[in-house]
């Protein structure tokens, strides 16, 4: 009996360790990465970098110092990449101690080859001259600005636009305060008001409504 309580102890102590290592990895393998992006020739701080986990789609970009921090796993692999320099990879170390782990990483710039362009004249001074005047050169952002904010194309678009909500409700509102001056009693009409007349028989001696040739 002596024999199987020492084996069950043994199992059980096996068991409790697995368990306890098991939930301790996912916390012991955690390290944050601090870390610095420079050059490779003249260690100067390289802004803008990627550095991304490889095959976890995560991660973060250098700021205008060349500094990054990053939160991953003990062997995990990062990805640095930017614009004008070469892509690299560093895997982290599985011995790595603590939580916590510095480095710099150094980047080569990279060539880029572009196809050449050949910039020839006009074949004639007739045509440099037919180009000059007839070729239809588009406009930039700015001249399109001052075209947009011109006095008198405000003014168009002002007069052919539809009214919004705002002057709708004032036209409105205009109309029923002219209404209610006569509320209650007929509105004046000018066919029998006296200065109406007395303006349209002056025009008349006046010859207004001759017929013109």
């Amino acid at each position: 009996m002596s024999l199987l309580r020492r084996i069950y102890f043994l199992i059980a102590c096996c068991i409790i360790y697995s368990s306890a290592s098991y939930a301790q990895d996912p916390y012991e393998n955690v390290v944050q990465i601090n870390g610095v992006t420079m050059t490779a020739d003249s260690l100067r701080a390289v802004p803008g970098v990627t550095v991304m986990l490889k095959n976890k789609y995560r991660g973060v970009e250098s700021s205008f110092s060349g500094v990054f921090s990053i939160v991953a796993y003990k062997g995990d692999t990062l990805q640095f990449s930017g614009v004008g320099y070469r892509s690299k990879e560093y895997i982290i170390p599985k011995t790595v101690k603590g939580h916590y782990f510095t480095m710099i990483q150094l980047m080569t710039q990279d060539t880029f080859y572009l196809p050449e362009t050949i910039i020839r004249p006009m074949p004639s001074k007739q045509q440099f001259e037919y180009a000059f005047r007839h070729w239809h050169i588009a406009d930039d952002k700015l001249e399109i600005a001052r075209k947009n904010t011109n006095a008198m194309t405000l003014r168009a678009l002002a007069y052919t636009m539809p009214r919004d909500g705002r002057e709708n409700q004032a036209v409105y509102q205009s109309m029923q305060a002219q209404k209610a001056v006569y509320y209650g009693q007929a509105a004046p009409m000018n066919i029998f008001s006296p200065t109406s007349w007395a303006e349209f028989y002056e025009a008349w001696k006046r010859g207004d409504y001759r017929r013109r040739k």
